[in-house]
């Protein structure tokens, strides 16, 4: 079994735990903007003691006015794309990482449910981007399945194993 798929099975205080440890490694700090999951990516990294050594700050910015006032999201993206989309995920975690002191950062925009979803986007469409000033921003959406709280505890475990694998990328 691979270390992805070692990952892939284990629960968010050990994802967490296995993220501070490459961040603290390399001498990185994080910040999150976090939408559908409201803050629980953040709440993961910060249920492991000694977090605040790796963990800066996390936005959760729920509302398009949040993603716009706080992280500098355009509206025009807005308009154009919609919350639920790379684009807005990439400049959320462009925001994060300006208006913090991480070197690393993270967005999650999506679509918990139970309603909110179309055909386009249906519920459970949730994108991800990570940022830092080492790489370019890189963005993937992933559709997950089950009800509100499962998508986003899928989603929250999804965007720690794309940082633990971007923090692999940065030390190489």
């Amino acid at each position: 079994m691979d270390n992805h798929s070692i990952l892939a099975a284990e629960p968010s205080a050990v994802l967490a735990t296995t993220l501070g440890l490459a961040l603290k490694a390399q001498g990185l700090m994080l910040a999150l903007a976090e939408s559908c999951t409201g803050g629980m990516v953040a709440q993961a990294v910060t249920s492991i003691a000694g977090s605040s050594a790796w963990f800066d700050r996390g936005f959760v910015t729920y509302s398009n006015t949040a993603k716009i006032e706080t992280l500098g999201v355009s509206l025009q993206t807005l308009d154009k794309y919609g919350a639920v989309s790379e684009e807005v995920a990439a400049e959320m975690a462009l925001g994060a990482l300006k208006n913090s002191h991480a070197q690393i950062a993270a967005s999650i925009t999506g679509i918990a449910g139970p309603d909110g979803g179309s055909e386009a986007k249906p519920v459970g469409t949730v994108c991800f981007a990570w940022s830092s000033f080492n790489l370019p921003t890189s963005t993937i959406t992933r559709c997950f399945e089950g009800n509100r709280n499962e998508i986003r505890q899928q989603a929250t475990a999804f965007l720690m194993r794309q940082l633990i694998e971007q923090l692999t990328l940065l030390k190489n």
